[in-house]
């Protein structure tokens, strides 16, 4: 059993913590470009309403639960990162302009409009995932220590990307003493590009 918890444990983390999935990973920068350290808290509610969305339709789909069409979600997946950039840089105009080593106001983590927008385009990325996963099971029908221990590997890659964007953003803005809105934009900005490319492609 922890034999097959470790293969599919590797096999989740890999599939999302390489650059074959660069689809999922520049959503995550888009998801984490407003962003910095300091708001740590801010990212782990937004992260865990992502992973509460694509958790959901993993295990759905992969049980086969619900139908969906692989190439619909091929081109939904883009729209998420889409509208999650334009969100940004429509916020960037009214977002704190201080450089990054002012101080920031804490604010309660509530149900925001950026974590509902995670926890909807979740589900979408969780069908994307699922499609790999159907693949590796096969026609195996109650794989659940398999989706457990594949879904928990994705956590666990996701976690440190975003780690490293937020990492990276802190050391940008620090080294060239920048405003934060000057990150989102150019970060968004590239990110939309990308989205842009995979949707008309």
């Amino acid at each position: 059993m922890s034999s097959v918890f470790q293969t599919y444990f590797q096999l989740g983390f890999f599939h999302i913590f390489n650059l074959q999935a660069y689809d999922h990973l520049v959503f995550l920068l888009a998801l984490c470009a407003p962003y910095v350290l300091s708001d740590w808290r801010r990212v782990v509610a937004l992260v865990t309403s992502f992973t509460v969305g694509h958790s959901i339709t993993l295990a759905l789909a992969t049980l086969n639960v619900v139908q969906y069409s692989p190439a619909l979600i091929e081109k939904l997946i883009p729209v998420t990162i889409l509208i999650t950039c334009i969100v940004n840089i429509v916020q960037a105009g009214r977002a704190n302009t201080r450089p990054i080593s002012a101080p920031t106001r804490r604010e309660p983590l509530v149900l925001t409009l950026p974590n509902l927008l995670a926890a909807s385009f979740g589900l979408i990325h969780g069908l994307g995932f699922s499609s790999y996963l159907r693949e590796l099971l096969g026609k195996q029908s109650k794989p659940v220590l398999e989706l457990l221990s594949f879904n928990l590997g994705v956590e666990v890659g996701q976690l440190l990307i975003v780690g490293l964007i937020l990492l990276l953003g802190f050391l940008v803005l620090r080294g060239f003493d920048a405003v934060r809105r000057d990150w989102v934009l150019i970060t968004s900005g590239a990110a939309l590009g990308i989205a842009l490319v995979l949707l008309i492609g």
